[in-house]
């Protein structure tokens, strides 16, 4: 018969083996989630979200559908967290620019977003829902956060006003002239003179 020492051991030996192969499986997940998001993000923004399928995405990565559709619901899931990862970019890149220019915040995170709205187009459509199949505008907890950074900016030359409008005004302002500059609508020769003007009417108020 086998002894107690022995069925113990044993028994610990499984345990460490499963926690391994779990561990290991996790991981492994994760690296295929990830590989999913980056790919459709690159692939965005080389082609536009138009491209991005799960068809393209199964090809791209050489998974099956089916397996790409155990870590995602569809596309809008993908973007989803492609938006969401976009926002915490756009918060910390507004981060580094106030602390990198302090006596200057105003210029310095209109530069920054203006900056990473031209770098990364399709993350930035797929931010704030536009074209077909893109998430709702009920943007996730890191939209917060990216705005959190505006207030803080804003506050000190908000004056009489609420710094949750003027935050708010400087937002879509900002956001005006990016998708309008984009999209041809405003003439990308004045950009410069357009921005220098939104800083001028923030700054003027204090």
């Amino acid at each position: 018969m086998l002894d107690d020492a022995y069925l113990a051991e044993t028994n610990r030996s499984r345990i460490r083996c499963n926690f391994i192969c779990v561990g290991r499986r996790e991981r492994e997940r994760a690296q295929r989630r990830e590989l999913i998001v980056q790919t459709a993000r690159d692939l965005a923004e080389a082609e536009g979200w138009a491209a991005v399928t799960t068809r393209r995405l199964a090809e791209l990565i050489e998974f099956s559908q089916p397996v790409l559709y155990t870590h995602f619901a569809g596309k809008d899931a993908i973007i989803a967290v492609v938006a969401d990862r976009g926002f915490a970019q756009l918060a910390e890149e507004l981060a580094q620019a106030r602390a990198e220019w302090p006596d200057d915040p105003i210029r310095a995170v209109v530069g920054a977003y203006v900056g990473f709205a031209t770098a990364n187009p399709a993350v930035y459509d797929g931010m704030f829902g536009r074209g077909p199949q893109f998430p709702s505008l009920d943007g996730p907890p890191s939209l917060g956060d990216a705005f959190a950074q505006l207030r803080a900016t804003v506050t000190p030359y908000a004056g009489g006003l609420d710094p949750d409008v003027l935050a708010d005004t400087l937002w879509a302002a900002l956001h005006g002239l990016v998708t309008l500059t984009r999209d041809g609508r405003l003439s990308e020769s004045r950009h410069k003179e357009r921005v220098a003007a939104l800083v001028a009417l923030v700054t003027a108020r204090r």
